[in-house]
């Protein structure tokens, strides 16, 4: 076997369960006990500090400098109490991961004296180098200055004994240049919207919140074998590998009892998540070999994506200590599942009231079906903007996959809510579609109960209804579910908008209230009926149906990011004061630069991969083979070898053939990334790069995949996937 494979594997057997962050007391003792919440904010601030921070929170009021300075010294001294020696601002620049740049508390007065400092404008803003940073042009790379400030909002927490300040990051100009700002801002229009409707129903709501729930699935894998093999040290996925003989056929994975390795990382992430003020409810063993989930319990949009964010950068710091390393690349294996991050949506007012609950009365159920309707009208209006909105090189390789939803949008609200809607567009009588606890209504005066939970679940629906919220499933594993959320909320408040603007416009006309919301309501569900489908999304008779129905999908990653320049998609935006036309043409130009940048680095070390390790491993068992079959005929002469060795020469003339069909294929692809590589514009050098580099690296694999298959395993240099995926 090949040394740095033998040594790989050979220290993975080493590698055993152990915790390292025990806790003996109940979770409810040191839940958030290492963030600045409002218990530890009373306890630290004056009062006249506090209300400043809530008001804030609340109101969006702005903090001034006096009031900024006291709630620095509050939040320093709690820092300091908790061991803090540093401070940062954390926020999430348009990339895949989160920034920060750290700052000693400790200062020196005139006298030479150390103390500990942190003042008001430290907290407020910082100026950090912005020109490292993707901003699509709104930045030029020897204009540095950019700026970080204080997102109220979030809470500030400790990790390895620094203090994180959540912050959105703007240019010099005040362009948003974080995936954070445009999704606080499309918050605020989906409360606005959302308040505007529940005006017509006489609610006394003053605040109105999206509520996410995430559900994060991952791969683990051991360490020793991670370093074995560059593509998924760099890559965070395998780009060769043949499919192991058993991976999730018999689906005994999936809700499998834990394994004792995987069990001790488990409650050692969760500790520290805990303590950030992250509840986490669920843990399990995935579909595929090595794949598991966490979901934390429902929390207002913006800490959802934040406590997220925090939770991916635990699970890696912990991983670690159990000689493991976390995968949440969407497919970092071939042939299995790969890894979602299931966005469940849902709006509740400041009085509990989730807008999308059924309900049990009739009443109540006008107003849910505004919301509802307006959604369902929202993903048909943008369905192609929000499928590029989760588009990337990543989920790329897992859309239309088992397990994960078709690479076209769909909506599906289950045979309950399905058959009312067409009783609703057909003005029929729906008595007989409920049970006896429903009540039997005329439709045009009122709408019957609708109960939740009372239809089955489509896991092929990329947005599908579940009974009081809508799961996106189709947002990857890996990103901040923010680019995908900003396009949603934008979508849904300019439909409920436009849902208030027609009812307003009928009651001027002469009809009454409720006549003139169930005609609206009944034009939405007309105009929508189109993405509404509860059948089999991986069929092709749906892919089909879809075109005819005029459902654009997902056909290349370059492609899709086209609809973030639509007009329609640029007017949505705009109008929704999400992001100005230059903040949507700088976003397209950095999506297309990081596809072509990860698939550009994907190509080099694939063709490094093949070159250095593939192919000299072929000649050196071809070689083998070719020194057999010379011994055989020395041995039993010219007529005997030849019956004796026909599957070997058979066999030394297949592996010829695949390594010449390597060297031309990685030549090939070279020159294909030559050419591309002095194309400038991003988004044409990605859809080049799609079209000519793209299709050699799949070819690669599959000669690579065939010799891994005829290769001694004695001398194969890389771990298997049988090795990679059976961890225990």
């Amino acid at each position: 076997m090949s040394i740095f494979r033998r040594s790989a594997l050979e220290e993975f057997a080493t590698h055993h369960a152990e915790r390292f962050y025990v806790e003996e007391r109940p979770v409810s003792e040191f839940f958030g006990q290492n963030v600045f919440d409002d218990r530890k904010m009373k306890k630290y601030l004056t009062p006249t500090a506090y209300e400043a921070v809530m008001s804030s929170i609340r109101e969006g009021v702005k903090i001034d400098r006096a009031i900024a300075d006291e709630v620095a010294d509050g939040m320093k001294a709690w820092a300091v109490e908790m061991g803090a020696t540093h401070y940062t601002h954390w926020f999430s620049p348009l990339t895949d991961s989160t920034a920060e740049k750290h700052e000693a508390f400790v200062d020196i007065d005139s006298q030479g004296h150390i103390f500990e400092n942190f003042k008001g404008d430290a907290l407020v803003q910082q100026e950090p180098d912005a020109s490292s940073f993707p901003s699509g042009g709104l930045r030029n790379t020897f204009e540095a200055r950019g700026y970080t400030a204080w997102d109220p909002s979030s809470p500030a927490f400790i990790i390895d004994q620094t203090l994180c300040i959540p912050t959105v990051f703007v240019s010099y100009m005040g362009e948003a240049l974080d995936m954070k700002i445009p999704h606080l801002k499309s918050l605020q229009t989906v409360e606005k919207a959302s308040l505007g409707v529940l005006e017509l129903f006489g609610s006394d709501a003053r605040r109105v919140n999206v509520m996410l729930g995430l559900e994060q699935e991952y791969f683990l894998v051991d360490e020793s074998l991670f370093r074995a093999r560059p593509d998924l040290q760099i890559c965070n996925r395998t780009l060769i590998g043949h499919t192991a003989a058993k991976d999730q056929q018999l689906e005994d994975h999936y809700f499998g009892a834990i394994p004792s390795r995987v069990m001790a990382f488990m409650k050692d992430f969760e500790t520290e998540a805990y303590k950030l003020g992250i509840l986490l409810k669920t843990r399990h063993n995935e579909v595929a070999p090595n794949q598991y989930e966490c979901a934390p319990y429902y929390s207002e949009a913006n800490l959802a994506i934040d406590h997220n964010l925090k939770l991916m950068i635990v699970m890696r710091k912990i991983a670690h200590k159990h000689h493991l390393e976390v995968l949440f690349h969407e497919k970092p294996f071939d042939g299995v599942n790969g890894s979602g991050k299931h966005c469940n949506w849902s709006v509740v007012t400041d009085t509990g009231k989730n807008l999308l609950s059924p309900g049990k009365t009739p009443g109540t159920n006008l107003q849910f079906l505004s919301f509802f309707t307006s959604i369902i009208r929202a993903a048909y209006e943008h369905h192609h903007l929000l499928m590029a909105s989760i588009a990337s090189l990543n989920n790329s390789h897992r859309l239309g996959g088992h397990e994960a939803p078709p690479a076209v949008m769909s909506v599906f609200i289950g045979s309950t809510l399905d058959k009312l809607m067409n009783s609703i567009e057909n003005m029929e009588n729906t008595a007989d579609f409920f049970d006896d606890r429903s009540a039997a209504l005329d439709i045009a005066k009122k709408i019957p109960e609708i109960l939740p939970d009372n239809t089955d679940r489509n896991r092929t629906s990329p947005f599908a209804f579940t009974g009081n919220r809508f799961e996106f499933r189709a947002v990857g594993s890996s990103v901040n579910v923010a680019s995908a959320a900003y396009v949603l909320n934008a979508a849904i408040a300019q439909q409920l908008f436009r849902f208030r603007e027609l009812v307003d416009g009928h009651m001027a006309a002469g009809v009454e209230k409720n006549g003139a919301i169930l005609k609206v309501i009944r034009q939405f569900i007309i105009e929508s009926k189109n993405i509404r489908f509860e059948g089999n999304g991986y069929s092709d008779e749906w892919r089909q149906e879809a075109a005819r129905r005029g459902l654009k999908g997902l056909e290349s990653v370059p492609s899709a990011y086209k609809a973030f320049l639509d007009a329609k998609s640029i007017e949505l935006f705009e109008s929704m004061k999400v992001l100005s036309p230059r903040e949507v043409e700088a976003r397209y130009e950095v999506m297309n630069e990081t596809f072509t940048k990860k698939l550009q680095i994907e190509a080099r070390v694939l063709g490094d991969l093949v070159i250095n390790h593939v192919i000299p491993t072929a000649i050196k068992f071809q070689n083998t083979l070719i020194e057999n079959v010379r011994g055989i005929k020395e041995l039993y002469g010219e007529e005997t070898y030849k019956s004796m060795c026909g599957q070997q020469l058979k066999m030394i003339e297949k592996i010829s053939g695949y390594i010449e069909s390597l060297r031309v294929y990685v030549h090939e692809m070279i020159q294909a990334r030559k050419k591309a590589n002095v194309i400038e514009e991003f988004a044409r050098k990605a859809d080049v790069y799609t079209s000519t580099v793209l299709p050699y690296m799949e070819l690669i694999r599959e000669k690579s995949d065939k010799l891994e298959m005829i290769v001694d395993d004695e001398l194969w240099p890389l771990p298997k996937y049988r090795e990679l995926l059976l961890l225990r």
